[in-house]
């Protein structure tokens, strides 16, 4: 117990007051009643495993939106494959945040999914919906503008659902919109050289 102690005031205050910020704003969304969102919201979120989302919509613009598309279609793809590898392989084994305990904060279950087994910092979902929208937005802004209202919503989700805290999410975002950055710089570059 004192060790656990030690470690906790050995934090700055700016991380404890932030985790004090995310465990209120967890606490809120659990005790706030959604019954009509609910169970969208619980599909949303495991629509979003495996980025089937991002997958499905790929196909949409590949289909729909010509060369254009298909383009849009490879860059945002590419940029969830990098950022999915980021936060699986190297964010994720280095952070060591678990997971809330959703049934002891209150989460209703109506709204629970799958605890994932991976640690809780930062959010791969919202990492990988964010990563798909900025990269196709580099392609085709207007198309971007709905993907980033839905990798918005797929983050949210994740709250809703109990699995993440919303400093995951956050994070997640600025991770995927980073990642995407630099991914289609670098496929970019590759091309013209």
């Amino acid at each position: 117990m004192s060790s656990e102690l030690g470690r906790a005031t050995a934090r700055p205050a700016w991380l404890r007051d932030a985790e004090r910020l995310d465990a209120a704003l967890y606490a809120a969304v659990a005790a706030t009643p959604t019954p009509a969102l609910d169970r969208g919201v619980r599909r949303l979120t495991a629509a979003a495993d495996y980025s089937r989302v991002s997958m499905a919509a790929a196909a949409g613009l590949a289909l729909t939106r010509g060369s254009r598309g298909r383009r849009a279609a490879f860059m945002g793809l590419a940029s969830v494959a990098v950022t999915s590898t980021v936060v699986n392989v190297a964010l994720k084994p280095l952070t060591r945040r678990r997971r809330p305990d959703r049934e002891t904060r209150g989460v209703p279950s109506i709204r629970h999914v799958p605890m994932p087994a991976s640690r809780s910092f930062p959010s791969g979902h919202t990492a990988s919906a964010f990563a798909f929208a900025t990269a196709v937005g580099h392609v085709l802004p207007s198309e971007a503008v709905l993907l980033r209202a839905l990798a918005a919503a797929v983050g949210y989700s994740r709250i809703h659902a109990g699995v993440h805290w919303p400093g995951d999410v956050l994070l997640g975002g600025l991770v995927g919109t980073s990642t995407a950055q630099l991914t289609v710089y670098a496929v970019e570059r590759r091309a013209t050289s």
